[in-house]
């Protein structure tokens, strides 16, 4: 298969496929009211690209196929796809502990570069951005990566951590001397051929912004950013879907910008990865996601009222990518993986595919108080043995535990159920002693 060297070239012609992918686009941001929305779709030997809609409700700006969208935590591919640049030149090594780099991380002496990437480090998620804000990446990382705010040791469990690529992309600074804006431009966005756009910088190209939907009335309106810069190198890139599909091919080892060696590296399981609800496993940047018997790799992000989603199936190079500016934007690209699906033969994995669990059990020993960093994870049990969650002492959400120790989330407004995640048990005691909700665990502190 043909190697890129920077954007890909679009194929405009009006066929019959394209024309497919643009009426169920349009009919779906309708649906959903999205206002606006990108697919691009590599067969690995054309690529295909639609929009639909509106990129900013407030001025009425089109959405263009150059239209950069939020990434969320699309960005953390970038950052991490940075590192393996850096060890595949020899600066570094994936193994390498972090705190050689970082002393911000001497309490932490084992966590490795690898480990920061593929979420086993252990770390807490990380304070909101609120709370973030006009910290430095050295006090942000100092107060987080503690002895005592370790979840597990190294490489024994699974936690998405935003502060994890922080110290990442504090790492690629170290390395480069650089910021990690200057890197991520040098290094992957210029070489792929896309356009540099970050949250907080002034527009140098279309963006669109963030929508809400008020359900009452059903209009939708633009909201602001709201992302602390130290938490850049987890979530401050734009991008457009045309401009995913060229980190794809990368990613896919079909691009002279990633070394395939690097690429595979970052599709590679790591040991003690168990993401869960989120994926079937992880590598260094990346969820991994079984399907048809074949692996995908990608990455889903979500800023302020945009959804964005990435997947690569690197055998056949296939690629897809999607931008929505809306929350209800997850939902059509749930209905657009199944429409793509259809009308392409490509099946297109959105999340893992749930197991048969068994019929619900009760499990009184999970109540109790659960800590991820500042963030409260409390349980309780009523009188018929029915657990429920708050997190941070939000309205509590009912719970449907398993005989493997799974559980579902129940929607209090709705009663509709959602996987949430798991309890862990301590191997040597046998009792609960962690709960992972949605990637993010949390360790027991209290009955």
């Amino acid at each position: 298969m043909p190697y890129r060297t920077g954007a890909p070239v679009i194929d405009r012609r009006p066929t019959q496929l394209r024309q497919a992918l643009q009426d169920r686009l349009d009919a779906l941001a309708l649906a959903h009211r999205v206002p606006g929305a990108q697919l691009a779709v590599d067969t690995g030997t054309q690529v295909l690209s639609v929009h639909t809609g509106t990129a900013d409700a407030a001025t009425g700006a089109a959405f263009t196929p150059d239209t950069a969208v939020p990434l969320g935590s699309v960005t953390k591919v970038y950052t991490a796809a940075a590192v393996m640049l850096l060890a595949d030149d020899g600066d570094l090594d994936p193994d390498d502990p972090v705190h050689l780099f970082l002393p911000e991380l001497r309490e932490l002496p084992t966590v490795t570069v690898r480990q920061l990437l593929g979420h086993t480090a252990g770390l807490p998620t990380g304070p909101d951005s609120d709370t973030a804000a006009g910290t430095t990446a050295a006090r942000y990382l100092s107060a987080v990566c503690t002895r005592r705010d370790a979840l597990f040791p190294p490489g024994a469990g699974f936690s998405y951590s935003n502060a994890g690529y922080i110290a990442a992309g504090r790492l690629i600074e170290v390395v480069t001397g650089m910021s990690w804006r200057e890197a991520i431009r040098a290094l992957l966005l210029e070489p792929l051929g896309t356009a540099p756009a970050f949250l907080g910088d002034p527009p140098g190209r279309p963006a669109a912004a963030g929508h809400t939907l008020n359900t009452a009335s059903g209009r939708v309106r633009p909201v602001h950013q709201n992302l602390a810069p130290v938490e850049a190198p987890a979530g401050a890139l734009l991008a457009s879907a045309a401009d995913l599909v060229a980190l794809g091919g990368a990613l896919a080892g079909r691009s002279t910008v990633l070394p395939p060696a690097a690429a595979a590296r970052m599709r590679r399981p790591e040991p003690g990865a168990d993401p869960d609800v989120l994926a079937d496993a992880w590598g260094p940047g990346l969820a991994l996601y079984r399907e048809d018997g074949r692996w995908w790799c990608g990455h889903d992000g979500n800023a302020q009222g945009t959804s964005c989603h990435l997947r690569v199936e690197p055998e056949s190079g296939v690629v897809v990518a999607f931008t929505g500016n809306a929350g209800g934007a997850t939902a059509l690209w749930h209905d657009l993986a199944d429409d793509i699906t259809r009308i392409t033969g490509l099946r297109v994995p959105t999340a893992p595919d749930p197991a048969h669990r068994g019929d619900p059990v009760h499990l009184p020993e999970c109540a109790g108080v659960y800590r991820n960093g500042r963030t409260e994870y409390r349980i309780t049990v009523d009188a018929n043995g029915s657990p429920a969650l708050s997190v941070d002492g939000d309205t509590p959400a009912p719970l449907i535990c398993y005989p493997d120790l799974s559980c579902d989330l129940v929607d209090p407004a709705t009663g509709r159920r959602a996987p949430g995640g798991r309890f862990h048990r301590d191997p040597a005691t046998g009792a609960v002693d962690r709960v992972q909700i949605t990637g993010r665990t949390a360790r027991r502190t209290a009955a």
